[in-house]
């Protein structure tokens, strides 16, 4: 339990940093004045710096192993959100956001790699699906954080949103000082006898543990098999923690990054693997997710309801994806992976198209305008005519403004000529009469909800799963940062995109749905069934009969593919 509450700390802090910037966004705005390019910049800061430290926690994960990355990624994150407390200016703001990404990056990565490390297989997928409901509960508290000080202290009440994020970062920090390091990551460093010391506090009895630490020595290659038996001689008179040590006061790894890329690129088995882990973690960005996430407020705005409202809205909004993901932690060991991943994507596809639909019966039954003045006439459009047709077309023009039927420049005291309107009607700048908010409203909760049941936690499950170890800080590195880039360019072009001189609101909600029906449709054909099987099997699906291997038989590897398609093959007693 201990194991599990400390890591799935890194779940948290992921999810919270994504959260709580959505309701911070709007005070920020006010605070610095800030434009929509800098509002992006400030958003997807945090996740390049994620992106690139995903990728070079690989080589942090393969030196110097989980726990020491994960006391990184604490300390990291801790004075990172210190900046973003006493953020002073615009740069303050996008240096802290940096510095929290960087430690985000390597926890991401990281916490999901150590939890399939320690679990027994039976519970694996349940105990990884914690971590990402964390990151589901994280985003939750922060949407509560985010209404309760935008409420109370509307000025600086920003200042505490992101600052707070400092204390779940620092007990993660030192509860890992006490926590062990991952038996897999010790075997294949040739520190066997702590790696069997580790899985015998981890095991219900030294016989389970010692039949998995047969299980993890014979995963391991012949020239890792070797190399650890030198390991083993040549730390006979050195602790894991001299060793540890003298890593880190600047010795140099013995396994180069590249040669590792190489070496594991050139393994098909892996290869096959990384296609999918990585077209996976694509696949969870490119469909929404973290548009709705970090923009919900600012989506509620444009739904046209107010700013508090928003913010609470985005706050109780993200309940309904920790209830998804609470759903997929009963049912992942029960249904499967695949069965959830498809289950999830099949909604998620529906409840775009229909986010989408809302927007844009929004739009057509807001009003009509019949008189148009100055430049509020036409603007540029890519996928409608451009004409301001309807008043939500003129409360989306920058600058305009309407009262009654004519949509004429202004600002939110009035219009440029107050003899425009007349004394009867009201002056509405930058927002529109709304019937259809509320049908946003139910498409972002079941989103959320539908996403939480399969594609929230299963990428990170299954990508956690389906390296072999050798490969497999490498492997996540990469899966990982795919995951980030894919969030880094939506997050960097929602707001551009969903405006409308580009795609509109509801032209953007119909792209994120087009792109996770074809996720569906490759999943489908694509995706295994790793539900139950030990880590070191799962590694054999990815096999085909022309690799070059010698591990396993042909018999025990149909059958394997049999347990994953959930054929009723049984296993050979051997």
């Amino acid at each position: 339990f201990n194991l599990t509450a400390m890591a799935a700390i890194g779940g948290f802090l992921f999810g919270y940093d994504t959260g709580v910037i959505s309701g911070a966004m709007l005070p920020l705005h006010r605070t610095f004045n800030l434009t929509a390019w800098q509002e992006e910049v400030v958003v997807s800061s945090t996740v390049l710096s994620a992106f690139v430290a995903s990728l070079c926690g690989g080589s942090l994960n393969r030196a110097f192993g989980r726990r020491i990355s994960i006391l990184f990624a604490a300390a990291v994150f801790t004075f990172g959100s210190l900046v973003l407390a006493v953020a002073w200016g615009y740069l303050s703001l996008v240096a802290g956001r940096i510095v929290v990404g960087i430690g985000i990056g390597v926890a991401s990565l990281t916490t999901p790699i150590y939890l399939a490390e320690v679990a027994a297989p039976e519970m694996r997928g349940r105990l990884v699906t914690i971590n990402a409901l964390l990151v589901t509960m994280g985003q939750f508290i922060a949407g509560m954080v985010d209404g309760i000080f935008d409420e109370y202290f509307p000025d600086e009440g920003w200042r505490y949103m992101l600052g707070l994020a400092a204390v779940p970062s620092m007990i993660m920090f030192f509860g890992f000082m006490f926590l062990p390091e991952s038996p897999r990551w010790l075997a294949m460093n040739g520190f066997t006898k702590e790696a069997l010391h580790a899985l015998n506090t981890m095991r219900d009895s030294d016989e389970v543990a010692y039949s998995e630490f047969e299980e993890i020595l014979d995963d391991l290659p012949s020239n890792d098999s070797d190399e650890n038996e030198e390991n083993e001689q040549g730390h006979a008179n050195e602790d894991y923690g001299s060793i540890q040590k003298s890593k880190l006061c600047g010795e140099p790894s013995e396994h180069h990054f590249l040669s590792q890329v190489s070496a594991m690129l050139s393994d098909a088995p892996t290869r096959r693997a990384l296609c999918l882990g990585c077209g996976l973690m694509a696949l969870q960005q490119l469909s929404g997710i973290n548009t709705v996430m970090y923009y919900a407020a600012s989506i509620y705005e444009m739904s046209e309801f107010d700013e508090m409202t928003s913010v609470w809205l985005s706050g109780f909004t993200a309940l309904a994806q920790v209830i998804g993901v609470a759903f997929s932690i009963y049912f992942v060991e029960r249904l499967g992976r695949r069965q959830l991943v498809l289950t999830s994507l099949a909604f998620v596809t529906l409840c775009l198209l229909g986010l989408g639909a809302s927007f844009y019966l929004a739009r057509t039954h807001s009003g009509p305008i019949t008189k148009t003045l100055g430049k509020c006439g036409n603007q540029k459009a890519l996928v409608w005519s451009g004409v301001t047709t309807f008043t939500y077309d003129c409360a989306h023009y920058d600058g305009c403004g309407f009262c009654g039927t004519i949509c004429t420049e202004g600002n939110m005291t009035g219009p440029t000529d107050p003899d425009v309107c007349a004394p009867t009607d009201e002056w509405l700048y930058d927002a529109a009469p709304n019937p259809f908010g509320w049908y946003s409203v139910f498409f972002m909760v079941a989103y959320l909800l539908a996403f939480g049941i399969g594609m929230g936690g299963m990428p990170w499950t299954i990508n956690s799963e389906i390296y072999p170890l050798r490969y497999r800080s490498v492997a996540v590195s990469f899966s990982t940062a795919t995951n980030w880039i894919g969030n880094l360019i939506v997050s960097a072009t929602f707001l551009s995109i969903s405006s409308p001189g580009a795609l509109t609101a509801y032209g953007a909600f119909w792209l994120y749905g087009i792109i996770a029906l074809s996720g569906f449709c490759w999943l489908f054909v694509s995706l295994p069934e790793t539900k139950g099987l030990s880590l070191e099997e799962i590694g054999r699906l990815f096999r085909r009969s022309d690799d070059e291997y010698t591990e396993v038989d042909s018999v025990e590897e149909s059958n394997l593919i049999a347990k994953a398609s959930k054929a009723p093959t049984l296993m050979p007693m051997h």
